[in-house]
């Protein structure tokens, strides 16, 4: 080749100039272990739900399993024979326990039945106690009643027209009975003529002659007041007679307990 020819000059990329680099993409920043997981548990994708999913499941059998496998052990090994045994055992058992419920229960209904009767027994005993110790002249006593006052006018009122006024008070329903304020009349009652008055249960009393009635106010008037009755006597014998019903009458006379000297009670049944 002559000197003056000049090789062919290759092609030259203007895009390019020879000073110039190429760009290189910026370099990530590497993650760590624990702020991977951070931002898995944060974003978790598909996959791993699905895999919580399976691992959850795969968690509650292994536990149920567990469970039951504890449950069996004590059987294990258990011949059907032996099963049937125990079967029979706990059947016992429940029968036993039951029938001491039934009985407890029909101790604890015979126990309320007792203590009802017992209950029921005292409340008897104590009302009849209260109707003794009235009819005994015991106790105070007030209730509806009349007011009977027998007052000596023209001559003297004898102890036998007296005495059988109050019986007819008694016949009349009369429950409690005091004759001027001071004599509590019971069953036991007395009367007798004495000077300047009447002897009632050993006390001279005088003219007015005032008897508080307690009972049916209705009932113990007619008692007086029927024709030839006590009220016919007493006006026979010079008196005048008063009878006043009464919405509330108070009987403040009481008398002392007797005390038998012969009889005693019988405890035997």
């Amino acid at each position: 080749m002559p000197d003056d020819v000049q090789p062919p000059l290759e092609p030259r990329d203007d895009a390019m100039d020879e000073d110039e680099t190429p760009a290189v993409p910026p370099v990530q920043p590497s993650l760590t272990g624990l702020e991977r997981l951070r931002s898995a548990l944060r974003r978790p994708g598909r996959s791993q739900a699905v895999v919580a999913v399976l691992l959850g499941v795969m968690g509650f059998g292994a536990v149920t399993q567990v469970q039951t496998n504890q449950a069996d052990d004590s059987y294990t090994g258990y011949r059907e024979q032996d099963l049937i045994d125990v079967l029979s055992g706990l059947a016992g058992t429940t029968r036993r326990a039951q029938d001491e419920v039934d009985r407890l229960e029909a101790a604890r209904r015979q126990l309320e039945s007792d203590t009802n009767a017992q209950r029921t027994a005292v409340e008897q005993a104590r009302t009849e106690s209260e109707t003794l110790a009235v009819l005994a002249g015991l106790a105070k006593v007030s209730g509806p009643g009349v007011r009977i006052t027998v007052t000596e006018d023209t001559g003297r009122v004898k102890a036998s027209t007296f005495y059988d006024m109050i019986q007819e008070l008694r016949n009349a329903g009369a429950e409690a009975m005091q004759v001027n304020g001071s004599v509590r009349v019971v069953a036991q009652t007395s009367v007798t003529d004495a000077t300047g008055g009447l002897s009632i249960d050993g006390k001279t009393l005088t003219s007015p002659f005032v008897v508080d009635v307690i009972g049916d106010p209705s009932a113990l008037s007619g008692a007086i007041s029927f024709r030839d009755g006590p009220r016919s006597d007493l006006q026979a014998d010079g008196a005048t007679v008063d009878v006043q019903e009464q919405t509330s009458l108070e009987i403040d006379t009481v008398r002392q307990a007797a005390q038998p000297e012969f009889a005693a009670p019988d405890d035997a049944p």
